[in-house]
């Protein structure tokens, strides 16, 4: 196995296990027991998880322009 294959399996093991405890502990804020929050909070957040999901899949297929890492609730 080459160099740059193993660094890209140790680092996609590391940075997707990272990523889904993220999308674990984003999941808990679902608890209304310790959160408010609307119906378009939930939407604006899973938009925003989709889209960069669209995004991560399209940069394997081909590369596109960086987007922003900022994510807002909008009133």
């Amino acid at each position: 196995m080459t160099k740059k294959r193993e660094k890209f399996i140790e680092l996609a093991e590391k940075r997707v296990t990272k990523t889904i405890k993220d999308f674990r502990l984003i999941g808990n804020l679902s608890n209304r027991n310790n959160y408010e929050y609307t119906d378009q909070d939930i939407q604006q957040i899973v938009a925003a998880l989709d889209g960069e999901v669209r995004l991560l899949k399209s940069k394997f297929i081909s590369e596109d322009p960086r987007r922003s890492t900022a994510f807002k609730i909008k009133p």
